[in-house]
This record gives structure tokens, C-alpha cells and sequence, in this order.
């Protein structure tokens, strides 16, 4: 019998829906509480890596997160200008699997769609507009508490409540995310026919351009620059900001700007924060995953796939035990925190070589090879 019968998961991201869907699947009660009055997910696309979609093989996902986006292998970089001359074409993140791509993109909704599909399925029960404020601790259980009241009382209470989470906040632990004075611009457009994996193009305005293929008809164009405050440009004044902004880059970007004329281009802007809190991630029986405990920035594209991995990992070692002991904690900081941190560390060294001016073309791709390496090595 597993070492619990009843958890609390406070919010429906992806390390959320990872680690309801596994506990469901074991037999175990789950609560999904989410603050939002409805399943959302901001953003235009999401960028996975070869062990995030092994993580959705494990979840019994993988067949719809195929369906609903792009799986591709390898990766293309152009240089500047109004040709955009292809330079180099080279593979991407880590080892895939056999029979699986080494990536892929889709656009961050439908994925929100699949695995709470997945979870619902599972027998999880959601719980919407409930904006979880902290935890009680006492005899066994975890009471864990809301705005208006005491949500009710668990056997485990999981904060994937995100960057900004309440949960981390009342466990006492004060790291948190801190902005690494960057920002990026997305949008999404249309998929041109040429475009069929990741382009990247470095050098011009911005520190990095590209676009990632999410959908037959659809990907995402970003920009990368120095942090600045745009969060409540209006969209039409974000859709104008991206293409004056884009104009050294020519190839896809040309349609890429068109579709920013059509005024159809859904727009968003956000910072690029750090952090790792150090073990350990839980207080009792109350444990942070996914954004609450570690971000990066993009610059890798890891960050779903350390959401997933701390999930999975979790959920594992949960189901597996017969009760919740400090080994079990141990076991799961062991084969965490290292691992996520080293991804971090990564991924902000890169953003910093871009933002120094300097040339880092021999370290970074030997920085990305041994990242990928590690991340190849079982969970």
C-alpha cells in the first residue's frame, strides 16, 4: 500500500498535472487546487526536450502531446541579415529515445488540455478559484489552508504553485526567483513551410532570435534583449515592438512580420529569472516542485522537462514507499537537486556569455554537450 491515501496538489502547471496523474493512476485521492478560475496557460509555445517527452511516455501522454505538436529532431542556426544564410545545422538537447524525436514544440494550451485530460481521466479531482495560502502540520496529516478557509486535511501536500508560490512562501523558505536582466518577446504565427525545427539566430539587435515549430500551421517567433518593463504594452504595441525590432533578421521572419501586421499575432512578454532552492524542498509533509523550487532561463529549454522530472520522481518514490520517512526526502533530494541545478547553472552561464559581448564559441557548445550528457543519464 502506498505511504499515502489522500494529496493535495496545489497548482494545475505541468509539474502539477505530472505528479496528479501519477498519484491517481496508483490509486491514491488527489485534490488538484488551482487559484485560477479556469485551466489556463500563458505563454504562445512551449520548446521540449528529448526527456520531456520520455517524461510524457511515462505519464501515458505521449500519443495526444505527439498529435497536438511538432516533434522534430536537430536544430538550425542562421546569421543575420536579409538572406538569413543558414550556417550551421547541428543536433539538439539530449539523447532521445529510440522510435521518439529529440524535440518538439506545441503550443503551451494544448498541452495544458492533454494532461489535465490525463489527470481528470485518472480520477483527480479539480478544484478551481481555491488560492491555496499555506500549510498546518500536525499528528500525521497536513491541513492545508486557503483566502476563505481550511481547504481540507491530507496525507501530502505537493506546491507546484509555480514561480510566485504561496506554498514555498509558508514553508519559511525564502529563495526564491530573481530576474537575470533579460526579457523575451513571444509570438505566435504562422509555420511557413520551410520552417521544420528550432532556427536561432545570434548576433543583430537582439541577443537571440528564432522560432520553433509548434503545429502543422503554427509555431513561435521570440526575441531576446536586455530586461526592460513592457508587461502592460497593449498587444497591438507588442505585436509593432516585435517587428520593428525584428528587421535585421530576414528568411521566415519576413511572414513572421506579416503575421505581426495582421494584427492577429498573440503577444506576450516576460522575464528571464533564476533560482534553485537548496535541499531541502520540503517542510514535513508539504514539498515544492516544478517552478516553486528551481527556474532558468530558456536558453536550454529545460524548464519543463525539470518540472516534469521532479514529478516523476516524486511520485515514484511516494507510491513505492510504505510510509513517508526522512530516507524517502533523502532519496528524492539525491536524484533532484544536483540535477536541477545543474540545468540552472547552465542555462543562466549561457544567457551570460550572450550579454557579455565577448566570443564564447568554443565553451558554448562543449557547455551544452555536457548538460546533454547528464541530462541523458537515467532519473
Amino acid at each position: 500500500m502506498p505511504a499515502v491515501s489522500n494529496v493535495a496538489v496545489v497548482g494545475a502547471g505541468v509539474s502539477g498535472l505530472a505528479a496528479a496523474i501519477r498519484l491517481a493512476r496508483a490509486g491514491i485521492a488527489v485534490d488538484l487546487i488551482e487559484a485560477q478560475p479556469e485551466l489556463t496557460a500563458l505563454g504562445s509555445g512551449i520548446s521540449l526536450q528529448a526527456n520531456a517527452l520520455q517524461a510524457f511516455a511515462a505519464l501515458g501522454a505521449w500519443e495526444d502531446v505527439a498529435a497536438a505538436g511538432y516533434p522534430f529532431d536537430g536544430l538550425v542556426l542562421r546569421a543575420p541579415g536579409p538572406d538569413a544564410p543558414v550556417i550551421a545545422r547541428r543536433a539538439e538537447g539530449s539523447a532521445p529515445v529510440a522510435g521518439m524525436p529529440s524535440a518538439m514544440g506545441m503550443p503551451r494550451p494544448a498541452l495544458a488540455r492533454i494532461l489535465f485530460e490525463h489527470a481528470t481521466a485518472a480520477g483527480v479531482r479539480a478544484r478551481f478559484d481555491v488560492r491555496a495560502t499555506g500549510v498546518r502540520e500536525g499528528q500525521g496529516v497536513v491541513t492545508l489552508e486557503s483566502e476563505t478557509g481550511d481547504v481540507g486535511t491530507y496525507d501530502l501536500v505537493i506546491g507546484a504553485d509555480g514561480l510566485h508560490s504561496a506554498i514555498r512562501a509558508s514553508l519559511g523558505i525564502t529563495t526564491g526567483p530573481e530576474p537575470t536582466g533579460m526579457g523575451i518577446w513571444r509570438a505566435f504565427v504562422s509555420r511557413p513551410a520551410e520552417v521544420e525545427t528550432t532556427e536561432l539566430y545570434y548576433g543583430g539587435p537582439a541577443y537571440i532570435a528564432g522560432y520553433t515549430p509548434t503545429g502543422v500551421d503554427s509555431m513561435y517567433a521570440f526575441l531576446v534583449f536586455d530586461a526592460e518593463r513592457h508587461f502592460d504594452l497593449p498587444a497591438a504595441e507588442g505585436a509593432a515592438y516585435m517587428r520593428e525590432r525584428s528587421r535585421a533578421y530576414g528568411g521566415p521572419w519576413d511572414s513572421i512580420r506579416a503575421d505581426l501586421d495582421s494584427g492577429d499575432a498573440l503577444v506576450n512578454y516576460t522575464w528571464f529569472t533564476r533560482h534553485v532552492v537548496p535541499a531541502p524542498w520540503n517542510r514535513g509533509r508539504t514539498v515544492i516542485i516544478g517552478d516553486a523550487a528551481h527556474s532558468c532561463p530558456p536558453t536550454i529549454a529545460q524548464g519543463a522537462a525539470q518540472a516534469l522530472e521532479d514529478a516523476l520522481v516524486l511520485t515514484d518514490l511516494v507510491v513505492e514507499a510504505t510510509e513517508i520517512t526522512s530516507e524517502l526526502w533523502d532519496e528524492f533530494h539525491r536524484r533532484r537537486v544536483a540535477r536541477a541545478t545543474a540545468v540552472v547553472d547552465a542555462s543562466v552561464q549561457l544567457a551570460e556569455w550572450q550579454r557579455d559581448g565577448e566570443d564564447h564559441s568554443a565553451e558554448m557548445p562543449r557547455l551544452i554537450a555536457e548538460l546533454g550528457e547528464r541530462l541523458a543519464r537515467p532519473l
